[in-house]
């Protein structure tokens, strides 16, 4: 890759059984890549955990959060401090071992053909594991009213697994996001498009929580679906 520097951002809320095989995937899969994990109060000793592996690990950095403030507060600290060095690409990434970092290396031979590259679940080839039927439709239908409506051909606006060029963090004013979960998410993707980045999907299977209880509630699909039509109506999407 003829890019200087891959930061891969983590954000974490008591991921401690998840975190060490998280890390020693990204490590093990011959990616040059520095790691940042932002914990957002963890009480289960996520932050600890991170302390210890950064023993091992030379290329991971840990930022404490006092308590949990959400997801989208979690990446703004992430890009602030990407955009605040000589990074070239922003990974973006679950804690949860959702997200395998066997297809970060197959996603990024599609840089720098494309600007923004997203881990679809819903492309296809692309797919859901360990999920229950109520929860993989309320995606699916929540991915697809987004799509039709905001009249973008991206099939996976909710996806948490991205590749992001610097240029897109540069232009995109992502500290004046106010979304908090799958709605951040989607507003990143949103004003990548808008801006005209070139965007692709990569299809991944996407595995669920191997442990622990899920961390999905409907309010955080409702303000994904609210902001959809705030979007719409606020950039004219229905001309």
């Amino acid at each position: 890759m003829s890019f200087k520097k891959i930061l891969i951002i983590i954000p974490t809320y008591n991921e401690k059984d998840n975190i060490a095989p998280l890390l020693k995937k990204i490590n093990d899969s011959g990616l040059k890549a520095d790691i940042l994990v932002i914990d957002g109060g963890s009480l289960d000793g996520t932050a600890q955990t991170v302390e210890e592996l950064q023993k091992k690990y030379l290329n991971l950095a840990l930022i404490k959060r006092n308590s949990k403030v959400g997801l989208g507060s979690a990446y703004k600290r992430g890009f602030s401090r990407a955009l605040g060095s000589n990074i070239d690409l922003v990974v973006q990434m679950d804690a949860d071992l959702s997200h395998s970092p066997s297809d970060i290396l197959p996603m990024l031979k599609y840089i720098p053909e494309y600007d923004l590259v997203v881990g679809s679940r819903y492309a296809p080839g692309g797919g859901v594991a360990n999920w229950p039927l109520f929860r993989f439709s309320l995606s699916r239908m929540a991915n697809l009213f987004s799509k039709i409506l905001l009249r973008i051909p991206i099939s996976d606006l909710t996806s948490g697994f991205k590749i992001i060029k610097r240029e897109i963090l540069e232009a995109i004013e992502f500290n004046t996001i106010k979304s908090k979960g799958y709605a951040f998410q989607m507003e990143v993707t949103l004003r990548a498009y808008d801006k005209g980045f070139s965007i692709k999907e990569y299809p991944i299977i996407f595995k669920g929580r191997e442990k622990e209880k899920s961390k999905f509630s409907s309010s955080i699909i409702l303000e994904a679906l609210i902001r959809v039509i705030l979007f719409s109506i606020k950039l004219r999407r229905f001309r």
